[in-house]
């Protein structure tokens, strides 16, 4: 892992992330900070950058609004990369970490992949609760995949430190130099998420074809938290969160609308779904 803590350091990899592959996303997120959050503050954004299997711990407590004004000689920013809708940036549950970056630095996150609503849409059980990453990452994962066994010991360690249930401190993210417990447990959890990606993903493409229904819903719900985050009265904290969006129903309305949307388009307009699941004409 590479902590990445002055202008000079972020221009390199800027340059580096420029022009990666989007099919699948080679971007994987994960932010920390003490009560992340419009009311709190943002410490570390941890990147996983898939094609090279590396880690950055970008230090936004040192860096601050440097870590997303710095621009390479292409024009690319972190800033830039985070609002653009044409690089796909996979995150786990998105909803604190815009609100976070929208408050603090006025960023406007799009091209977004939440894996806690691709979860969700693809369980075959019962969609009224969401699941939360240790979850997934417990469920998902092969007991014998050896990586599982690391993020648990990282995970644990990293609680120790910042929770005061646990005798920690939450500050524990501004501390400098970080310590390497807080760097492992920053990049635990970015470092699974492609894992979970290439899951989720697979069981929204089913073998047999469709499953547009499905990822249409996350696309649509994903747009949805971004906007609701940004809201003046949005809490990030509150009880309500742990609800999914899709209730008996709304998810009835969906999928009526989803039956009158085939009639409409596909059936009577000569219109077909494209790979990014947009109504074009059919050739």
């Amino acid at each position: 892992m590479e902590v990445i803590d002055t202008a000079a350091a972020l221009l390199i990899l800027l340059n580096g992330i420029s022009n990666l592959p989007t099919k699948p996303p080679s971007l994987y997120l994960d932010l920390k900070g003490i009560r992340l959050g419009r009311n709190g503050s943002i410490s570390i954004l941890t990147l996983h950058v898939r094609p090279t299997q590396k880690n950055y711990l970008i230090d936004i407590h040192i860096l601050g609004e440097v870590a997303f004004t710095t621009t390479n000689g292409r024009g690319v920013s972190l800033r830039s990369i985070l609002e653009s809708p044409t690089i796909p940036k996979v995150v786990f549950d998105i909803r604190n970490d815009s609100d976070a970056l929208f408050s603090h630095y006025n960023i406007q996150v799009d091209g977004i992949k939440d894996l806690q609503l691709m979860e969700l849409a693809t369980r075959n059980s019962s969609r009224d609760l969401l699941a939360g990453l240790a979850r997934c990452i417990e469920r998902e994962f092969p007991t014998s995949f050896a990586a599982k066994d690391h993020w648990r010991r990282t995970k644990e360690a990293g609680i120790r430190l910042y929770h005061p249930a646990k005798g920690g401190r939450y500050e524990v993210f501004n501390d400098r130099p970080m310590s390497p417990a807080i760097k492992e447990y920053c990049t635990g959890d970015a470092a699974m998420l492609p894992y979970l990606y290439d899951l989720y993903n697979v069981r929204l493409h089913p073998p047999r074809g469709g499953g547009a229904f499905w990822r249409i819903q996350v696309r649509e719900e994903t747009k949805k938290r971004i906007s609701r985050s940004r809201h003046p009265n949005y809490d990030g904290y509150s009880r309500t969160k742990i609800y999914g969006p899709w209730d008996q129903w709304n998810l009835e309305d969906a999928k009526d609308a989803w039956n009158a949307e085939i009639m409409f388009n596909a059936l009577g307009g000569n219109m077909m779904l494209n790979d990014d699941d947009e109504w074009v004409p059919a050739p």
